[in-house]
C-alpha cells in the first residue's frame, strides 16, 4: 500500500515514527505533500523514507512545509485532490493537523471515500475525540517558561505585566502554563472576564507586595464588551486573525489602579522550537497505521487487543471525525 501524508499548522515530531514503522513492519510506501492541501491539489510530493526522516524528531516545524491553502476555495478542489491521488497511486492519506486540515479531510473521506486518518496536532488543545493533542505539551512548557521569568522583572520594578498567549477559542494554554507559572489572574475565552474584578485582584496582589502576572489568552473577551483584534482581516478559512487583546487589560489595569502595567505578547515562540518529551513520546504512537489498513499481518489476537485498548491514548482515530470544540468540561 501507498500511504500519502500531509502536516498542517506548526510542529510535527511524530512523522518518523510512522513513517519507520509503516515502512519496517507493514510493508507500506510513503510519499509526502508539500504544504498541507497545496500538496494534494498540485501534485506536489516527496519521498518519505527511512532515510529522509532520519534524525528529525527532536526538531520542531514540519519537514513538509505548512500554508493556509483551503481546498474548498478552489473550483472542484477536493475533486482535484481525489485525482491526484489516484495518479499518484495513493490509497490512503495521514492527514495531520487541527480543526481545518481534519475538516478537509472529512469532506475527501465523506464525498469520495478516501481513507483518511485523522491525527489531531495542534497547541491549541481543541479538538473533540480526544485528551492531549500533540504541540500541546511544548507551547504549555514554553509559556510556563516565559512567565517564570517575567515574575523576576515584574517584581523588580513592581508592576503589572500581562502575558498573552495563543488558544485561539480555547482556553487551554492560558489556564495550563498560568497554573503552572503562578499567575494571579488567567482570562480565558470560555467565561468573559469582569475588568472591575481583574483590577481588585491585581491589588490584593500588590497588597502582599508582590507584583501580579496576568495570563490571558487571544481569544478572551470582557464581559461589557466584545472581542478585541488589532487585524480584522479573515484568513482563507474565514478566521479572524486572533492578537491583541493583551494590551486592552493592561490600559484598563493602569487606568483604573494607577500601577504601571506592561504586556509581553509570546506569539510564535510558543510554536517553534524543540518538541517537549511528552509530545514526541504521544506523537510517536502510530496507531493511525491500524486506522489506514489494519494491524501487520503477523499481529497476533494479544497484541491486536492491546492496540484497542491503548487506542484512547492514541493521537490518531481510525476515521477521520468531524472537528469540533472539545466536549470536555470547560476550565475555569
Amino acid at each position: 500500500m501507498k500511504v500519502g501524508i500531509l502536516t498542517g499548522g506548526g510542529d510535527c515530531p511524530g512523522l518518523n515514527a510512522v513513517v519507520r514503522k509503516g515502512v519496517q513492519e507493514y510493508g507500506y510506501g510513503f510519499v509526502g505533500f508539500r504544504d498541507v492541501w497545496r500538496g494534494p491539489l498540485e501534485g506536489d510530493t516527496v519521498r518519505l523514507d527511512i532515510p529522509a526522516v532520519r534524525g528529525i524528531l527532536p526538531r520542531g516545524g514540519t519537514v513538509l512545509g505548512s500554508s493556509r491553502t483551503n481546498p474548498l476555495q478552489h473550483e472542484h478542489g477536493i475533486r482535484r485532490i481525489r485525482e491526484n491521488l489516484a495518479k499518484l497511486g495513493v490509497e490512503a492519506l495521514i492527514t495531520i493537523g487541527g480543526e481545518d486540515t481534519l475538516g478537509v479531510a472529512t469532506r475527501l473521506a465523506d464525498e469520495y471515500g478516501v481513507p483518511c486518518v485523522g491525527v489531531p496536532k495542534t497547541i491549541d488543545n481543541d479538538l473533540s475525540a480526544t485528551d492531549y493533542t500533540f504541540g500541546f505539551d511544548t507551547a504549555v512548557s514554553i509559556a510556563t517558561e516565559a512567565i517564570d521569568r517575567l515574575h523576576t522583572t515584574a517584581e523588580s520594578h513592581m508592576r503589572v505585566l500581562v502575558v498573552e498567549v495563543m488558544g485561539r477559542h480555547a482556553g487551554w494554554i492560558a489556564l495550563h502554563s498560568g497554573l503552572a507559572g503562578g499567575a494571579n489572574v488567567i482570562l480565558i475565552p470560555e467565561q468573559r472576564f469582569d475588568t472591575e474584578q481583574v483590577c481588585a485582584w491585581v491589588t490584593s496582589r500588590f497588597r502582599a507586595s508582590y507584583a501580579p502576572i496576568v495570563v490571558v489568552a487571544e481569544g478572551a473577551m470582557p464581559r461589557d464588551g466584545d472581542m478585541v483584534l488589532k487585524d480584522e482581516t479573515l484568513d482563507s478559512y474565514g478566521h479572524v486573525r486572533l492578537s491583541g487583546v493583551g494590551e486592552w487589560p493592561a490600559k484598563e489595569i493602569e487606568k483604573r489602579t494607577g500601577k504601571e502595567a506592561r504586556t509581553t505578547v509570546l506569539g510564535h515562540v510558543q510554536r517553534g522550537g524543540t518538541p517537549s518529551a511528552f509530545d514526541r513520546w504521544l506523537a510517536t504512537l502510530p496507531h493511525c497505521l491500524d486506522g489506514v489498513g489494519g494491524p501487520p499481518p503477523d499481529c497476533t489476537p494479544s497484541t491486536a487487543c492491546a492496540t484497542a485498548t491503548s487506542a484512547r491514548w492514541s493521537p490518531c482515530a481510525a476515521r477521520t471525525s468531524t472537528a469540533s470544540r472539545s466536549p470536555r468540561p470547560r476550565p475555569g
